[in-house]
């Protein structure tokens, strides 16, 4: 008798639980149809959109003035060195500084000049647009364009007093 009772529970929220499926409104009406036997590829997330960056570089010098493509995630393009750019640009991301930020309000930076250089980097990293500007006109703007290097290239010991 007490597996009767059981079974008959059972059947119950059995009953229960289909009758309000069937009052649930469909999601195939909503949902695009996909051909039998094909499975529908997953949405891209911002994560999974391979990093691509544009970097211009003008008054370096040098040979180093011009435009670069950077892909990472696969690594190439045509910046002179994919996997340095790439590395230098996740090495300060992972040390927790806004990447492409400008120099903090407020900043106290040293009078030092290094040099007419300036860099325009446009894109997306990590999902987010960048859209930044790099100068050496003080030291601020050097330590801020040398975390980059090689992503900007290296004109350490190039400034002019």
């Amino acid at each position: 008798m007490l597996q009767i009772t059981r079974l008959l529970g059972a059947a119950a929220l059995c009953a229960a639980a289909v009758s309000s499926l069937s009052a649930a409104p469909t999601v195939a009406a909503t949902t695009p149809a996909v051909p039998a036997g094909h499975l529908a590829p997953p949405p891209v997330r911002d994560e999974d959109r391979p990093d691509h960056l544009t970097v211009t570089v003008r008054d370096a010098g040098g040979g180093k003035d011009g435009t670069y493509e950077l892909y990472c995630r696969p690594g190439g393009g045509s910046h002179p060195d994919p996997a340095g750019a790439c590395a230098a640009v996740d090495r300060s991301a992972r040390a927790g500084q806004d990447v492409f930020g400008p120099v903090p309000e407020g900043s106290v930076c040293t009078f030092q000049y290094g040099g007419p250089a300036t860099a325009h980097v446009t894109g997306t990293w990590a999902g987010h647009r960048v859209d930044a500007t790099y100068d050496r006109r003080d030291g601020c703007g050097i330590a801020r364009w040398d975390r980059l290097v090689p992503l900007l290239p290296d004109l350490r010991g190039t400034a002019t007093a």
